[in-house]
């Protein structure tokens, strides 16, 4: 039996057959490529485990960008702050000094200019309402007046009060802002000068939410009623227990939810089984119940699995995530630049079954590698709900607009971790869904929640609404 040249000659730093010198180098590269995952996956999962994990970014980049103005062209427009429209609350002069501070000289007047000051008011406005209290010759039962400005009908030791407008900051401090109910408080006695307590900031938003329970009823019809909706959910909490909050944006408002439950059953309740227009969602099983919808599944979470694919292949291996991401390009490039009246309907719909032949085509094909096989049996069992957006180019081919609605969310459950009880979940939802459905349809949250408690101290005053129809 004739001996391998490489299993003797040991003075040789490299194997001498073309062979062993290939299968050496590929081990050499298979050994880096595991010591780099190996990595990765240490960092990940120490990351995981770190409080401050979601707002950790990784080192600085190389090339940072330079702060501030860009030079030249780039530059931008330059900004000034107008001209305050208000009425003007205080009016000073900023009389010339006796002398010239350089040299001691006669000053003259010349003209004037005006400035403008907008500031905070430090002092509380204090209102006294004198409540007329009668009673009925007929019934003989009690009766007394009503203010607009009253938002409750309370007397003796709760005649002292929260305004509409306080209200409506205090429920917009901790909801929307994030901050915790002793946080509120505190901005009320620094700011203002209203003393407030952490209950009483907590029984405020709780009486809010139940005042504006109709206009979240208006809300989920609303959605209901949409042509389109993108939903999405994040973990959340209800007490410490694990559960999940859930958005959907519709054409014109916007609804949110906090369930036990991760699945489609809160949607299924709003919506129903059979409602049949666009869904766009992240690919959540649980959405497939709704078989009269058409199905539109966010093209950005395939482009990121293939990202992370090809970021650790090489040679040959590289050629199916960057088909993948190829192919979904050029379809979002393809949406992006269409022109309504470019092509006719059997055109649009034979460009879209192309997509839809080469995405099967490149699906079918065995895989040797698991994560390819499993990325390519995703594709190929929702081949269906890939490129709706290009049969109607109005459909967003990424439900990042429930993304975006939820990222506010996600911000306030890492400050303070959800809700206590179910009840501040309920709330939560609400008023979660008015604040973001304001804040789409141009309206001011403050207003809209201060004239809503306003007409439930005053049924004769108008009911603000917030979706006309």
């Amino acid at each position: 039996m004739v001996s391998h040249p490489c299993d003797y000659d040991t003075r040789m730093d490299e194997p001498v057959c073309p062979g062993c010198r290939e299968l050496s180098k590929q081990v050499a590269e298979l050994t880096a490529q595991v010591a780099e995952l190996t990595r990765k996956l240490e960092e990940a999962t120490r990351a995981g485990k770190r409080q401050a994990a979601p707002f950790r970014k990784g080192p600085p980049k190389p090339d940072p960008k330079t702060p501030g103005r860009k030079s030249g062209d780039a530059h931008g427009t330059h900004r000034h702050r107008p001209s305050p429209t208000e009425p003007i609350a205080e009016r000073h002069d900023a009389n010339l000094p006796d002398a010239c501070p350089h040299c001691r000289g006669r000053i003259v007047e010349t003209g004037t200019a005006d400035q403008f000051q907008t500031d905070i008011p430090r002092a509380p406005l204090v209102r006294k309402f004198s409540v007329h209290i009668g009673h009925c010759e007929s019934c003989g039962k009690r009766t007394q007046g009503r203010h607009p400005l009253q938002t409750s009908d309370a007397l003796g030791a709760a005649a002292s009060q929260i305004g509409p407008d306080a209200q409506a900051a205090a429920t917009l401090l901790h909801t929307q802002m994030g901050l915790s109910h002793g946080k509120v408080a505190s901005i009320f006695q620094t700011l203002f000068g209203i003393t407030l307590t952490r209950g009483a900031s907590a029984q405020i938003g709780l009486r809010a939410a139940t005042r504006l329970e109709p206009d979240y009823r208006l809300i989920l019809d609303e959605v209901r009623s949409s042509e389109q909706i993108a939903a999405d959910e994040t973990g959340w909490r209800i007490g410490g227990q694990p559960a999940w909050l859930h958005a959907w944006v519709g054409d014109r408002a916007t609804a949110y939810a906090i369930d036990s439950k991760r699945s489609a059953d809160p949607l299924e309740r709003v919506i129903g089984r059979n409602w049949s227009g666009v869904l766009s969602h992240d690919g959540f099983a649980s959405y497939e119940r709704f078989e009269d919808a058409i199905h539109q599944q966010c093209v950005a979470h395939v482009l990121r699995r293939a990202r992370e694919r090809l970021a650790g292949a090489t040679r040959g291996a590289v050629r199916f995530p960057r088909q993948v991401i190829g192919l979904f390009t050029e379809a979002i490039h393809w949406r992006n630049e269409y022109v309504p009246g470019a092509w006719s309907d059997d055109q649009r719909d034979a460009h879209r079954v192309s997509f839809d032949d080469r995405l099967l085509e490149l699906v079918s094909r065995p895989r040797a590698v698991p994560e390819y096989a499993t990325l390519a049996k995703h594709l190929r069992n929702h081949f269906e709900q890939w490129f709706a957006f290009v049969f109607d180019p109005r459909i967003e081919p990424t439900n990042w607009q429930a993304e975006q609605a939820i990222r506010p969310a996600v911000v306030n459950r890492k400050v303070w971790g959800g809700n206590r009880t179910d009840s501040g979940a309920r709330a939560q939802g609400v008023l979660m869904s008015v604040f973001e459905t304001c804040r789409r349809r141009a309206r001011s949250v403050v207003d809209h929640v201060g004239q809503t408690l306003g007409w439930f101290g005053n049924r004769l005053l108008p009911r603000p609404l917030l979706l006309a129809r």
